[in-house]
């Protein structure tokens, strides 16, 4: 489930308190008090068992005996009787309880049951949907509703706070009143056994109500759900988190490096980052990013110029952006000159810009103008410490009107108390960020920085596929299936590069031998110098126990160092078995960067994509970055800018560049075998050669699945479908019918511009002689578990293939309703295309299980009325009169 009923929960028509008593302090007393102070308009029905009469009003002894059917129930009645009251919820017509009862998930039946699995088994029939259990229940000030047992009520405002811990909320909520903050939605999920970040985002991303969503989080539960909400979500407004739990505890286990790497909180940061949200450390910054997002311009570059009339505020806030990873902007020739006319000659000449503590009005103006002009800047942090020579309100009188017109980013820092409280003042007021200290002004830019590099990524055209590739992905699969059956949990050293040649990395000369005679043999064949490696299923990492030997020359060195690799192991792992040796050739690579590319598996995000720097001190290098599965060229490229591994790349001391289009190649090649092969658990490509030659992976350790998991749950981002590729034969031609990738982007832009002004006014309404970028990004990179665009492609003589048409849809988070367009290239119509794209969509939504198909068109189109009617839609004049609506029920 995802949205269903939950405007029952968060904007109810009427209010079951099941549970009150007369007690006082009882949880039931605190929830009909709370609901009758926030002045709730729609009917409370109090439920007691015992009595008529309970906190002076009418009250029913069950729900059956109510007089109406309430929207919304708060259950507060001890954990065993939960089911119960669910269940004659569910009958009674109820579509959204509120279970504040603990204890539900520990608590065994004598039927096998939880009472947690009882309470849901008795929601599901009814599709009534549950917030909690163990949570203090929600508060929505807009609509007088405060269905929670919190110590207070809240200000109604343009937040939502979501939060997973109940003790944590009333502390917020505490807090935010005596901050004067106020929220659209204030909302405890507790276990989330029902409703959960997921369907609360979902929710939340399309209210109106609400300009940022804010989270205190400590699980995921769904991922591939979450990471759809979050991304929707985060499309329409900031979506901003802390999350609890940075600790490494989930790297300890693990056995492949990739894995020890890729600890659950660096993939968390990864999915932030791949679903464009923002993430901050504190509770305080989760509101400060909010402010920040809100008063601020959308940021266009990260260089910050910092304007201070103290040196020590000026060297604070420098220090928390370096800190940060952040950039100070450096000053040009042109702005230090401008400068050097308006300021002491005693000024700062660099950035901070000092302007002295004797500084009058007309200075900090002059200051503020020429860095706000200076190219080199992208955004001004404008902070004073109050002195005698000026007040601050003057400062901020001036200031601030430039400020308000500039189209660079302007945080704000007035440091002080009282003597500065007018200008904060005038600063909200002008809608302009205002931060107390330099630290937190810096951090305030430091947010502003991630979030919009998330975002970007969102909206970034993502570029041209690198190379026409198609893996060998049955050899791959075969060779899996035979390790496994083998009872085999990790890959031998021949396996492992095999199953990367199936994918087209290359590979160093390797063979697999039972002992030293075949090795001498397999050397001889493959030409000395050599390498040598032991092969037994209880040895993971074979350096650590000796068991890898390079440059062998000889025979007598290979035969030397195979005796020495038995006496060692037999010494530090007297239980190993050696099963025989690998051999290999040596390569002779002076130049080139070690890395290591490899696949590891979250517990919650399934597998995850690892570069960085490699060899055998792997684990000590900070220089790695991870990301989730599937990359296209442009995430594969963000890949290496965060894995800080470009001026390694970039080639330095007279080494020249390394192929980076070959390391792309190979990241994508990775990002395919993470999608594909559901046994494969864990890969370590260390090291990976790369240098102006290209790649080439000496080592590589695969590690097993001991179960498959399923696919529809594998990936937190469902992959692209290529089983939906077809080839038809339309008109004399050849047609490539296949889902959208986000390499087509480039190929869309082509399609809108060439398209017929009349045709583009068809489809979207209004004359349009460009698609933007963002809309671009939007359109070409879809969330396959909930969209689905269907493409032409038609072959040129060039060998290039364009879009002749598309249609697309969109699905609510339910599934029950799919909104749909098509279109299709002028020199394409009346062929027949649109009814052949338009067939296919249909059959893959009723295939998913969507309910109903529906789009609109403009009156005039009765060409898309006619396509509409011949596939069996119904099509009916809109409610407008200047469109028609078109409806096709599927089950």
């Amino acid at each position: 489930m995802s949205v269903r009923n939950l405007e029952a929960l968060f904007a109810p028509a009427s209010v079951a308190v099941i549970g009150v008593s007369d007690r006082p302090g009882s949880l039931g007393a605190i929830v009909l008090r709370n609901l009758q102070l926030a002045g709730f308009k729609g009917p409370l029905w109090p439920v007691n068992k015992h009595h008529r009469k309970v906190a002076g009003q009418q009250a029913w002894l069950d729900v059956a005996s109510l007089p109406g059917v309430p929207d919304l129930a708060v259950i507060c009645t001890p954990a065993a009787s939960v089911p119960e009251v669910v269940t004659a919820l569910g009958r009674k017509g109820c579509k959204a309880a509120i279970v504040l009862s603990a204890g539900l998930k520990q608590a065994v039946r004598e039927d096998g049951m939880t009472l947690e699995q009882a309470m849901l088994a008795a929601a599901r029939p009814h599709l009534l949907r549950i917030l909690g259990p163990n949570c203090i229940g929600l508060l929505v000030p807009g609509a007088a509703l405060n269905a929670s047992f919190a110590p207070g009520s809240a200000l109604p405002g343009k937040l939502a706070f979501v939060t997973q811990s109940g003790a944590l909320a009333t502390a917020m909520l505490d807090w935010a009143n005596s901050e004067g903050i106020g929220f659209s939605h204030f909302i405890s999920l507790g276990d989330s056994s029902d409703v959960d970040f997921g369907d609360v985002l979902d929710y939340l991303g399309s209210d109106p109500g609400t300009r940022a969503i804010l989270m205190y989080m400590e699980s995921v539960k769904a991922a591939r759900k979450f990471m759809s909400a979050a991304r929707a979500a985060a499309r329409n407004k900031p979506v901003i988190l802390v999350k609890a739990g940075r600790a490494p505890e989930g790297a300890k286990a693990a056995a492949s490096h990739t894995g020890a790497l890729a600890g659950s909180d660096v993939v968390f940061d990864a999915a932030v980052r791949r679903a464009g949200m923002l993430r901050v450390d504190t509770l305080e910054a989760l509101f400060d990013a909010a402010e920040t997002l809100a008063h601020v311009r959308p940021r266009s570059g990260e260089r910050l110029a910092v304007l201070t009339n103290g040196g020590g505020a000026g060297v604070l806030a420098a220090d928390a952006l370096a800190l940060g990873g952040g950039k100070l902007a450096e000053l040009g020739a042109d702005t230090l000159k401008a400068l050097d006319q308006c300021l002491p000659a005693t000024w700062s000449r660099g950035n901070p810009v000092d302007i002295i503590g004797d500084a009058p009005v007309a200075r900090y103006q002059d200051a503020l103008r020429l860095l706000l002009a200076a190219p080199e800047v992208d955004g001004v942090l404008f902070m004073h410490a109050p002195t005698a020579i000026v007040a601050a309100g003057e400062i901020a009188a001036a200031c601030l009107p430039l400020i308000h017109d500039s189209a660079k980013t302007v945080l704000t820092c007035w440091l002080g108390g009282a003597v500065v409280a007018a200008a904060r003042q005038a600063s909200a007021a002008a809608g302009i960020a205002s931060y107390r200290t330099p630290e937190r002004a810096a951090a305030a830019w430091l947010q502003l920085v991630s979030y919009a590099r998330n975002q970007d990524a969102l909206q970034q055209l993502a570029g041209a596929t690198l190379e026409d590739f198609t893996p060998d992905r049955q050899g791959a699969q075969a060779l899996l299936e035979e390790a496994r059956l083998a009872g085999r949990e990790w890959l031998d050293d021949a396996q492992a590069q095999a199953l990367l040649r199936a994918y087209g990395i290359a590979t160093v000369v390797t063979v697999r031998v039972r002992d030293e005679a075949e090795a001498l043999r397999a050397a001889g064949q493959i030409g000395y110098p050599v390498a040598l490696k032991i092969v037994s299923p209880q040895v993971i990492h074979k350096s650590d126990v000796g068991g890898v030997a390079l440059g062998l020359a000889s025979a007598e060195a290979l035969q030397l160092a195979a005796g020495k690799m038995r006496q060692q192991l037999a010494r530090l792992q007297p239980q190993a078995e050696v099963q025989g040796f690998t051999v290999q050739a040596m390569v002779q690579r002076p130049g080139a960067q070690e890395l290591i590319v490899g696949i590891a598996t979250d517990a919650v995000f399934g597998p995850v994509l690892l570069l960085g720097e490699g060899g055998i001190t792997v684990e000590l290098h900070k220089n790695h970055a991870v990301a989730l599965p599937p990359l296209n060229a442009s995430l594969a490229h963000d890949l290496i800018d965060r894995s800080r591994l470009a001026p390694l790349l970039a080639g330095y001391r007279g080494r020249p560049p390394a192929d980076e289009k070959a390391l792309l190649a190979t990241l994508l090649k990775v990002s395919q075998m993470a999608c594909e092969l559901p046994w494969l658990a864990e890969l370590d490509i260390n090291p990976l050669l790369v240098d102006a030659q290209g790649v080439l992976a000496l080592d590589a350790r695969v590690r097993l699945r001991p179960v498959a998991q399923e696919e529809a749950g594998r990936l937190a981002i469902r992959p692209y479908p290529a089983a939906l590729e077809e080839r038809v034969q339309l008109a004399g031609h050849e047609l490539l019918l296949r889902p959208i990738r986000p390499e087509d982007g480039q190929r869309l832009m082509a399609f809108y511009a060439k398209a017929a002004p009349a045709d583009m006014r068809l489809r979207f309404f209004m004359s349009r002689r460009e698609v933007p970028h963002s809309e671009l990004a939007r359109y070409s990179q879809i969330d396959y578990e909930r969209e689905m665009t269907f493409i032409a492609l038609a072959p040129q003589a060039s060998g290039e293939q364009i879009m002749a048409a598309e249609v697309r849809a969109v699905c609510d988070p339910d599934n029950l309703r799919a909104e749909f367009a098509i279109q299709v290239a002028s020199g394409w119509q009346g062929k027949g295309l649109g009814r052949l794209l338009l067939d296919k969509l249909t059959r893959y939504l009723r295939e998913r299980g969507t309910a109903e198909v529906v789009g609109q068109c403009l009156r005039e189109n009765t060409g898309m009325a006619s396509l509409a009617r011949a596939a069996g839609f119904e099509v009916s004049v809109g409610p407008g009169q200047d469109t028609m609506a078109m409806k096709l029920q599927l089950r």
